[in-house]
């Protein structure tokens, strides 16, 4: 099984070409970063915020990331309501948790059914088989524009799960042990397998996710809390559905070939990267406002305005939908927070 692991990979210069940049990036990135811890928090919690809607959206919830983030500011105080909620609170939960102590997780069972626990742990509907691999058989489906479900493959059925998924898991470690192939290549590879073996009944496109961003920082990619992945991969959803559906295809032949998938996922490494670069070669954050966003965002200097006190303190008239959009990119950047609901709506500085 292990060479079947290893034969799959086929290699072309795009690709090579591809690893090689981002490999350029991350060690720009650790040799020559500026940016103050008081910034880096900041740009970690939105990536939370911005990577729990996207990767929740996915799977279909209709939240979106400003929802999102006032319903994570009141969650000490009140539990989800609904399924959306539900799902919103374990990704963001799960998230963190790996952000902030992926260096004492390591790519063990436990670790993974640990993840599965963590992320459905408000799912009252999933409480007889959160942590658990499945009992029943599951298909691997994507939602379509029309929201219809399409069914892309059947997956290894229960009683093979756990089989595969150590095997797997025995190779994955191994090769980023040794080192003798690149972790890119290692972490597509596993990434591929998880999903193929779709080892629980619920949840796994968002471990998946998960995982991907761990096993990313395990491998020194030390940026991905600070420019979201998964907003990323919803960004390309229809591409992320059909490189998985046409490495299918060949999934345990002969012949088998992870080129499709592999092409995707170098391709959304590097896309995280191109868009990381921008991070650090800012001071500050707000020099990535324009003059109008960054007029807005001095106007809330010490104050909690509404787009309308906004609108009547511009002396140059500036129409309403312009200064939401700036508030958008303020809210964004974590410059600023939203407080209210409604036409009560206001915005301040954090």
């Amino acid at each position: 099984m292990e060479n079947r692991f290893n034969k799959r990979i086929k290699l072309d210069q795009e690709i090579l070409n591809q690893i090689g940049k981002i490999d350029q990036f991350k060690g720009y990135w650790k040799g020559s970063l500026a940016l103050s811890p008081q910034i880096l928090g900041r740009l970690k919690s939105w990536v939370i915020i911005t990577s729990t809607g996207s990767s929740t959206r996915i799977e279909g919830s209709k939240m979106n990331d400003q929802q999102i983030a006032q319903f994570l500011r009141g969650l000490k105080s009140k539990s989800p309501k609904n399924r959306d909620e539900e799902e919103v609170a374990g990704y963001a939960d799960l998230l963190g948790r790996i952000f902030d102590s992926y260096e004492t997780m390591k790519l063990t069972e436990g670790w993974i059914l640990q993840f599965h626990e963590i992320l459905l742990h408000f799912s009252e509907k999933d409480i007889n088989h959160k942590g658990k691999y499945k009992r029943t058989n599951n298909t691997v489906a994507m939602i379509n524009e029309k929201g219809e479900q399409v069914i892309l493959f059947d997956p290894t059925p229960p009683h093979l799960v756990a089989f595969e998924m150590k095997e797997v898991i025995d190779w994955t470690n191994e090769q980023l042990s040794s080192k003798e192939i690149h972790p890119i290549l290692v972490i597509a590879n596993f990434i591929f397998e998880f999903l193929a073996i779709h080892p629980f009944s619920d949840g796994n496109g968002r471990v998946s996710r998960a995982i991907t961003n761990f096993l990313l920082l395990k491998s020194g990619y030390s940026y991905v809390p600070y420019l979201s992945l998964d907003e990323i991969i919803e960004q390309t959803k229809t591409d992320y559905y059909l490189s998985l559906r046409a490495t299918q295809k060949k999934h345990k032949t002969k012949g088998e070939d992870i080129t499709p998938w592999l092409k995707y996922f170098v391709s959304i490494l590097l896309e995280q990267a191109k868009r990381s670069e921008g991070l650090i070669k800012l001071e500050n954050p707000e020099q990535l406002l324009s003059k109008k966003q960054l007029l807005i965002y001095d106007f809330l200097n010490n104050k909690e305005l509404g787009v309308g006190e906004i609108y009547l303190l511009l002396d140059e008239k500036v129409p309403k939908v312009t200064i939401k959009q700036a508030i958008s990119r303020l809210l964004k950047l974590r410059l600023i927070e939203r407080m209210g609901q409604g036409r009560a709506t206001r915005y301040k500085k954090i």
